[in-house]
């Protein structure tokens, strides 16, 4: 594991990073999910894969990396860059789950790889609307200390800078910019995710013109299970993507 201080709107991130096959000639980036960390991703898929040099990053915040102020994707998305730049990484193949495929997204890779990825604007379910109604209530009647009642599970515990973080990337709509992706696209995911929802899956799969849909079993973490099929996947779509 290694540390790399990166300079980002005149702050300090310090980005924790592991690499893996170091001596491969291709890059792929694994990028975790909101509230997970670089070593979920690599204990999942380390074991595959190993004609690539796998790159695992904890986001900004996550981890064992730092986040002194609130972020947009965007701003995550450039400190992975600069990152990706020190250790001298391509954007070959970057791999992002939920959160981290709308990080992997930006970055613009020649294969993406989305895993169960945020980016869809789902509407919300009524007791959530029911939550943020009066969250804002209680916030206007200056009864804020009653505000951690109603805050959604992935908010719980955060630092300020998170919390606000948060809040700005979590009902993002990245329809636009999966448009306007012209790379190679394997979209996998679970038939049974409430969390990003197969629907945004096929929504995906119309906005990006060169794409593939696989469905898997199980939830929002079916990849635990599913690594193995996953990285056979991924080597065929990059190896497609080099035929071109």
């Amino acid at each position: 594991m290694a540390v790399k201080s990166i300079q980002h709107l005149q702050h300090t991130f310090n980005i924790s990073y592991e690499i893996l096959n170091p001596d491969a000639k291709v890059d792929l980036i694994v990028l975790h999910g909101w509230g997970s960390n670089k070593n979920i991703m690599k204990n999942v898929f380390a074991p595959f894969m190993d004609t690539f040099r796998h790159i695992y990053i904890d986001l900004p915040g996550f981890g064992k990396s730092t986040c002194p102020i609130a972020l947009k994707t965007s701003d995550v998305a450039r400190i992975v860059e600069l990152v990706m730049i020190h250790i001298n990484a391509s954007k070959d193949i970057i791999l992002g789950h939920s959160f981290g495929g709308k990080v992997a997204l930006l970055l613009n890779p020649k294969v993406l790889v989305l895993v169960a990825s945020a980016g869809i604007k789902v509407p919300k379910p009524l007791d959530v609307k029911l939550k943020i109604a009066t969250t804002k209530l209680l916030n206007a009647l200056g009864l804020k200390k009653f505000r951690s009642l109603f805050v959604a599970s992935d908010a719980k515990d955060l630092s300020r800078p998170m919390y606000d973080t948060f809040k700005n990337v979590v009902d993002e709509d990245f329809a636009q910019e999966f448009s306007e992706y012209e790379g190679k696209a394997l979209l996998c995911w679970g038939e049974d995710d409430t969390a990003t929802p197969l629907s945004s899956a096929h929504k995906i799969k119309e906005l990006i013109k060169d794409s593939k849909l696989q469905v898997y079993k199980g939830d929002h973490f079916f990849f635990t299970k599913e690594a193995g099929d996953i990285s056979v996947r991924v080597e065929e779509t990059f190896l497609a993507s080099v035929a071109h």
